[in-house]
C-alpha cells in the first residue's frame, strides 16, 4: 500500500456497463494538472493490485482505471449470456471511454492483457484513436509468439485452458481448485518448479511479508472468474492482432509487480515522464 495514507477504497466508484457490475478507480488530477489518464490493468491482477502505479501516474493527471468483465470482482460476460471473447472486452472498454470521455482528448496506458485490449478496441474503433494523446505500453502483447514457451509446454497450457474454459470444468476450478488452501499449496509446492521467474514475488522477504503477499495471491485469484481467467488465458495462446495498423506511436516498457507511488517510478522510462508532464 502506498506510503501516502491514500486507500483504493477512498477513490473506489461503482461502474454498472449493460446489466455487469464493477469498480472504477478515480484519482482526481492534481493542482495544475489538466491531462487525463485511463489505466487498463492485465490478467492477473485488481484495482487494488494496480493502485501504486495509479498514484505514480496521478502525478501528471487524473487516472481512471475499470475493472474488466470478470476481473477484479466485476461481473462476468456469463452473466448476460456473452463470452469473454477479446471483440466483448473491446466493445466494454470503447462504451467505457465513450461515457468517460464524451470526445474528450485523454492519454491511454495498458499493462499486458490491457494493452491487448487497448489494441483490440482501437482496431473496431480507430475514431477513438483522436481522442488519445499519448498510448503506453506496459509489458503489453499482440501475438501469441510473444509468450516464449517451448512447443509441448505451449500446446499444454492451451488444451488445458480450452479445458477449463467450458462451463462444467469452469464450475470445477472455480469451486474446488481456487480455493484458499489449494492455492496456498500450490504456491509452497508448485511455483518453485513451474515459474521460477514469479516466484520472486515471494521469495527473499521474511516470513510475515510473505504471508502477507501469498494471502493477496489467494485474493487475485479468488476475485477473477475462473472461466473467465481461463477463457481469456486460451485466447492469448491464440492470439495474432497484426496486420491492422493503428496510427498511434506507441512508447513501452515492462514493470514488475509495485505496491507504491515510489516502487513504480524506476519502471516509467524518463522519455515517458517528459510526454506525460507536457499539458
Amino acid at each position: 500500500m502506498a506510503k501516502t495514507g491514500k486507500k483504493p477504497a477512498d477513490y473506489i466508484q461503482p461502474l454498472y456497463i449493460n446489466g455487469l457490475h464493477g469498480r472504477l478507480l478515480r484519482l482526481p488530477p492534481p493542482k495544475g494538472k489538466k491531462r487525463e489518464i485511463m489505466y487498463i490493468y492485465g490478467h492477473h491482477s485488481s484495482i487494488e493490485r494496480n493502485f501504486g502505479l495509479a498514484l505514480y501516474l496521478n502525478r501528471y493527471g487524473g487516472v481512471t482505471a475499470p475493472d474488466l468483465p470478470g476481473f477484479g470482482g466485476m461481473d462476468p460476460f456469463y452473466k448476460i449470456g456473452e463470452k469473454p471473447t477479446l471483440d466483448n472486452l473491446a466493445d466494454y472498454l470503447a462504451t467505457v471511454i465513450k461515457l468517460r470521455y464524451r470526445g474528450r482528448r485523454f492519454s491511454l496506458t495498458g499493462l499486458s492483457l490491457g494493452f491487448t485490449i487497448i489494441t483490440r478496441m482501437l482496431q473496431k474503433y480507430p475514431q477513438i484513436a483522436k481522442q488519445i494523446d499519448y498510448l503506453v505500453s506496459f509489458a503489453g502483447f499482440a501475438h501469441k509468439d510473444d509468450f516464449k514457451y517451448k512447443p509441448r509446454t505451449y500446446w499444454f497450457f492451451r488444451g488445458l485452458t480450452w479445458l477449463c474454459s467450458h462451463r462444467l470444468t469452469g464450475t470445477f476450478v472455480k469451486y474446488f481448485l481456487f480455493r484458499g488452501p489449494q492455492i496456498r499449496l500450490a504456491y509452497a509446492m508448485l511455483e518453485p518448479l513451474l515459474i521460477k521467474e514469479a516466484n520472486t514475488k515471494i521469495r527473499g522477504v521474511d516470513e510475515g511479508e510473505r504471508k502477507k503477499r501469498i494471502d493477496f495471491e489467494v485474493y487475485l485469484w479468488k476475485c477473477n472468474d475462473p472461466r473467465t481467467y481461463v477463457s481469456v488465458a486460451h485466447a492469448m495462446l491464440r492470439l495474432n492482432l497484426s496486420g491492422q495498423h493503428i496510427d498511434k506511436k506507441v512508447p513501452a516498457h515492462a514493470p514488475s509487480i509495485i505496491a507504491t507511488a515510489e516502487e513504480a517510478a524506476p519502471f516509467v522510462p524518463s522519455h515517458i515522464r517528459r510526454l506525460l508532464s507536457k499539458d
